[in-house]
């Protein structure tokens, strides 16, 4: 963890870096006892992502086992798809982890922004992280905490698994045991890490494996599809119960190769998941049919996927429905539906006229912050495969109100901004995009066009003099 250079009297001397060899920039990790940060080495321009840990609050928290043990399986590791440790150096105050920067973030924001991943992204992503957990499980560690946010994604868009802070190196000397898990310290009422990802053997105190690494895996595939973990509740109390009786359902329209997959991986017995070494080992896994295609050999030389939601055809929304051929689905619905729009410029008398009519009429006016609405209908918002039942409200302002219609409870807004844009898809789905996210909306009535229509509308209304004024985009 030193560099070597040339000494005054001709020999090679290790040279251990210090905080002043970086130019330390914006934060771009934080974690429950560091700080990761962008920088810049002085001498060559080159950017890491330095991992700055306090050491008062490392030693007040009893940590210092868990930071020693992150550094010493970081420096046994060199993998494409792991994350790499340059240098290590402290100062008087703290320690610093110099390690790869990965331009393009985690994989859980992409999983954000598009809600799921289509089976092509899945798959590839599956496989980068079965190839780094087999050669993490090759050299006897494991991670414990394998979830997307500790995923994440390089300028080629290759995965580097990240935070070996929870990371267990298994040997004949060192036995796991249960009062040393900090994943479940149930006596002080504290759980480290993401409820939706951990097994059942650590939940139940018992020895942890490389196969509570294969569990996480069966997880996360089952995100990468659906948008939404398997195991889900109001508390983590909840979500643990789900998890030892292993409650969970796969949505309509989840690929049958991956549902199967999962199911040999979402296994009770950690000697029954798929992978681990009583069933044959990773190789039995890497032939599932789920992987079919995949070169293992070459995995990290070659380009990703481009990343695209999975918005499979279901008995309820046939993707084949409107399908024509040369004609894609927007286009069809562009062609068949009225393109008249209402025009939005009324006086103040008659949106003061409306606005009382809707505040005596409208039982959704309590939600809308008393601007005008101009459009409402039930939509149902999806998440990935998963979707609820919403009273979407396009209002003046402009806004994108959704309301449980049920519960008559605001749920949020679609952000605005000069960069939002609606698509139809179909003659029931439509999109709005925004920076952070795509919205996913199906309107049961056939709508999505009206929808596109009226907010693009609303959007002229308050951009589109502005955009031709900058000389951008034409609204």
């Amino acid at each position: 963890m030193s560099q070597i250079q040339e000494g005054g009297d001709g020999n090679k001397k290790p040279v251990k870096k210090t905080p002043n060899d970086f130019m330390f920039g914006k934060v771009i990790g934080e974690g429950s006892y560091s700080t990761v940060y962008l920088a810049k080495e002085v001498e060559t321009g080159t950017e890491f992502a330095i991992k700055v840990l306090e050491k008062r609050h490392i030693m007040r928290e009893k940590k210092s086992q868990y930071v020693m043990r992150e550094k010493e399986v970081l420096m046994k590791m060199n993998h494409p798809f792991i994350i790499r440790l340059y240098f290590t150096f402290q100062d008087t105050d703290r320690l610093y982890f110099v390690l790869n920067y990965a331009e393009r973030g985690e994989l859980l924001d992409y999983l954000h922004k598009l809600s799921s991943f289509d089976v092509p992204c899945s798959q590839w992503y599956a496989a980068e992280i079965v190839h780094a957990l087999e050669y993490m499980h090759s050299l006897n560690f494991i991670h414990r905490d394998l979830k997307p946010e500790n995923i994440l994604l390089n300028t080629d868009m290759h995965i580097l698994i990240t935070d070996f802070g929870s990371a267990k190196i298994l040997n004949k000397e060192e036995e796991i045991k249960p009062e040393e898990e900090h994943h479940t310290q149930r006596r002080k009422n504290s759980f480290v890490g993401t409820a939706q990802y951990v097994s059942p053997e650590v939940l139940t105190s018992k020895q942890v494996c490389s196969s509570s690494d294969l569990w996480a895996l069966g997880c996360i595939i089952y995100q990468l599809l659906s948008g939404l973990p398997p195991f889900r509740g109001g508390h983590e109390f909840q979500i643990f119960q789900k998890i030892q009786k292993l409650e969970y359902e796969f949505p309509d329209g989840f690929d049958p190769l991956a549902r199967d997959l999962v199911e040999k991986l979402l296994v009770i017995e950690p000697t029954q998941r798929l992978g681990c070494e009583e069933l044959g080992g990773m190789e039995q896994l890497k032939s599932h049919p789920f992987f079919e295609g995949i070169d293992w050999e070459h995995l990290s030389e070659q380009k990703p996927p481009e990343l695209l939601p999975y918005l499979p055809a279901t008995k309820d929304n046939p993707d084949e429905l409107w399908s024509r051929p040369g004609f894609d689905d927007k286009r069809i619905v562009e062609l068949i539906t009225n393109n008249v729009s209402d025009n939005l410029s009324i006086t103040e008398d008659e949106r003061n006229k409306r606005l009382e009519d809707q505040k005596k009429n409208n039982e959704y006016h309590k939600f809308v912050e008393n601007n005008l609405i101009l459009k409402q209908g039930l939509v149902d918002k999806r998440k990935g495969l998963f979707a609820r039942r919403r009273m979407l409200l396009l209002t003046e302002g402009p806004h994108l109100y959704y309301v449980d219609p049920s519960n008559k409870v605001l749920k949020g807004q679609i952000p605005w901004s000069e960069d939002l844009r609606p698509e139809a898809k179909n003659f029931k789905t439509f999109f709005i995009h925004t920076p952070n996210r795509t919205y996913y909306l199906e309107d049961k009535k056939l709508g999505s066009q009206d929808w596109v229509q009226k907010v693009d509308e609303v959007w002229k209304t308050y951009y589109g003099d502005k955009k031709t004024k900058d000389g951008s985009k034409n609204g």
